[in-house]
């Protein structure tokens, strides 16, 4: 966050702990950037909705004039409410069921973004059934190493996204041939915290070879899908400008006409966000020095899934030397922490936590597993705090399985 001053403490005591924060004008701010570095083309920036998928975040872009990203049914529906056009609503992801792809065919959205010829047989012979033409695009894989963490890197062979450019051609032919679809994009997306520029200009060369190639047999791709993956800022990173990201692109598209679709996550939400926790009690074990706080993995799961880095700040005013300690939770595996043996000043009881960069990929992956309720989440505009969602109550929790209780 860190553009202004934030009042963590009224804060916490206004909404409680554990708690999720987003400045809502660094999200602003963060599209606008990746809008205006793609000025002059004709560009729509689709904002992924797994990253943050609280409505009001949602309907903060849309607002804005993003589209969106989805990547199941659930996600166009939420796009939707929050007044997304149908037009600007594009649905991926690798396993569509029937319904989802029926689903989308009928609420008119630009196109269903296909992984695999199986996934287009599907698509066409929903289409077909319901005597319509469904708009495509195919997933195309260039090989390309994007250099990131092998869970989130998404563009090699190895990877269990999209197809060979090859395969791409038979499927493009395939979709032109039949009556139920109408292939008017090409997409790709080759990992995500991408902080080299190399590989996005390699596989941006090689589908735009393959649009040129497409062409030639008459087929008009529209839409040039670039994905998402620009990185951001967990532990001093360098990172990727917008405007050099954006002309490293379009320096590979020379002669196309195409619309410019990206698809931003992470980028515009995940340094708005910090996750506030309050220490309960410090706890050394012969030699390890445990800090134990309110929040737990399943309010953020980042760190115990892939060792994910944030940095976490105490907020009180130092008592003493930092020594190592863990920040734990109360959650009942070891995997429970948000950090292991880093540097952490003394803290007492009540003490307040701030995990940073914590906007994307948090409170979405967040569960109530050891029936822990999902905590609340506060929007931040304009110096003004609003409440965005409710904490769970224990009633919310057991909601859907207390009438089946005596069945």
């Amino acid at each position: 966050m860190g553009h202004f001053m934030v009042d963590y403490r009224y804060l916490a005591q206004k909404y409680g702990t554990p708690l999720y924060i987003y400045d809502f004008d660094h999200i602003k701010t963060q599209y606008n950037r990746l809008k205006e570095a793609f000025r002059g083309r004709k560009s729509l920036i689709c904002y992924a909705i797994k990253a943050n998928s609280n409505l009001s975040v949602i309907k903060t872009l849309v607002n804005e004039g993003a589209g969106c990203d989805c990547v199941s049914i659930g996600e166009v529906k939420r796009a939707l409410i929050c007044g997304a056009k149908p037009y600007k609503i594009i649905f991926s992801g690798v396993g569509k069921s029937d319904d989802e792809i029926r689903e989308a065919i009928k609420l008119d959205i630009l196109m269903i973004n296909v992984e695999s010829e199986a996934e287009l047989d599907r698509v066409e012979e929903i289409a077909k059934e319901l005597s319509t033409k469904a708009r495509i695009s195919v997933r195309v894989n260039p090989n390309i190493d994007p250099k990131t963490h092998p869970y989130i890197s998404t563009g090699l062979h190895a990877n269990k996204f999209g197809v060979d450019e090859d395969s791409a051609k038979r499927i493009y032919i395939k979709a032109k041939n039949s009556d139920h679809l109408e292939p008017i994009g090409i997409h790709f997306h080759i990992g995500s915290q991408l902080t080299k520029l190399d590989p996005i200009k390699e596989a941006s060369t090689k589908v735009a070879n393959l649009v040129r190639a497409l062409k030639a047999l008459d087929i008009d791709i529209k839409f040039f899908d670039v994905g998402g993956g620009l990185g951001i800022d967990y532990n001093g990173e360098k990172l990727i400008e917008p405007y050099d990201y954006a002309q490293a692109i379009l320096g590979t598209l020379s002669g196309l006409d195409l619309t410019i679709m990206c698809e931003p996550g992470r980028f515009i939400v995940g340094n708005s966000g910090v996750f506030l926790t309050k220490v309960l009690y410090e706890k050394i074990n012969t030699d390890k020095r445990f800090v134990i706080v309110d929040g737990a993995m399943n309010d953020l799961i980042r760190p115990s899934l892939y060792n994910a880095y944030h940095k976490i700040e105490l907020l009180s005013e130092a008592r003493g030397e930092a020594t190592q300690a863990s920040i734990v939770g109360p959650v009942c595996e070891s995997g429970d922490f948000f950090a292991k043996d880093i540097a952490f000043p003394p803290t007492k009881h009540d003490d307040l936590i701030i995990i940073k960069s914590a906007g994307a990929y948090g409170f979405t992956m967040s569960s109530n597993y050891n029936t822990r309720a999902r905590v609340a989440e506060v929007a931040i505009e304009n110096g003004n705090d609003r409440l965005i969602r409710r904490r769970d109550t224990f009633e919310d929790m057991i909601a859907n399985e207390i009438d089946l209780l005596e069945e």
